[in-house]
């Protein structure tokens, strides 16, 4: 224990001997604001962390980018997760290859044809067989850009942005031509974030984003868990001081 914020007492004990206790400051929970890197968007109904990507790539290209962030294309388990996607209000600052009222992106489905005599029959699949239990999207809106030579499509989930529909959530699904370029959805589990913004492995030592830098925790599911806090002493000959806020038993004296 430092020697900070030490209040020494004294009782009697048997025998008259004097006990002394030390009340040291323990630290207080810390809330841990962020489970997810950067740029990254976090709801806690499925511990997964989503970023729309808004430069133009075709399916392939998009479910590479997002494997290199240890994601894969987004896949919907329930309709409230669906929901928290469609009211996020995504950054716009990049480039965007459709209208910022009626954006779509590529999601983790794909539409196989079956038939093709008098209309396109088919169903919607999981792309990834590894990707957890999901509900599949209702018959789709058909692109316009479709060879006759294709029979996977892939989704597209279009997003609206009108003022009046925004709270609604409003959405449509498409099967499109896989090669066209379109912004995509990548969706990942949460993760350990440390406290200047960098991701942490499983069964790693950290600190975590929050109000303490002292304090050192385990990464384990994405949870900071095990976590042990230093308590500093206080920078000697300083009487006015500030800690820094990230680094541990750094000061900066404030005195003249």
């Amino acid at each position: 224990h430092g020697k900070e914020n030490v209040d020494s007492r004294h009782s009697r004990g048997r025998g008259g001997e004097t006990t002394r206790f030390h009340t040291v400051n323990v630290a207080q929970p810390v809330r841990f604001s962020r489970k997810c890197p950067t740029g990254w968007h976090h709801y806690e109904g499925t511990a997964s962390c989503y970023r729309v990507y808004l430069n133009g790539e075709n399916y392939w290209d998009a479910v590479q980018t997002c494997q290199r962030v240890n994601g894969s294309l987004a896949t919907f388990t329930a309709d409230q997760e669906l929901r928290f996607i469609l009211a996020q209000e995504w950054d716009l600052e990049e480039k965007t290859f459709v209208r910022k009222d009626q954006r779509r992106f590529w999601v983790g489905y794909q539409y196989v044809i079956t038939n093709r005599n008098h209309s396109l029959e088919g169903h919607w699949e999981v792309a990834y067989k590894g990707s957890s239990e999901v509900f599949l999207p209702p018959d789709p809106i058909f692109g316009t850009a479709m060879s006759e030579k294709e029979n996977v499509l892939c989704a597209q989930l279009q997003c609206f942005r009108f003022p009046t529909l925004w709270h609604r959530g409003l959405h449509s699904w498409y099967a499109e031509n896989c090669y066209e370029k379109s912004s995509f959805l990548c969706k990942r589990s949460q993760t350990c974030v440390d406290i200047k913004d960098n991701i942490v492995d499983e069964g790693y030592y950290f600190t975590p984003k929050g109000n303490d830098p002292c304090l050192s925790c385990t990464c384990h599911n994405g949870e900071p868990e095990m976590c042990v806090a230093a308590l500093c002493e206080r920078p000697q000959g300083c009487q006015q001081y500030r800690k820094d806020p990230k680094e541990c038993c750094k000061f900066t004296c404030l005195d003249p």
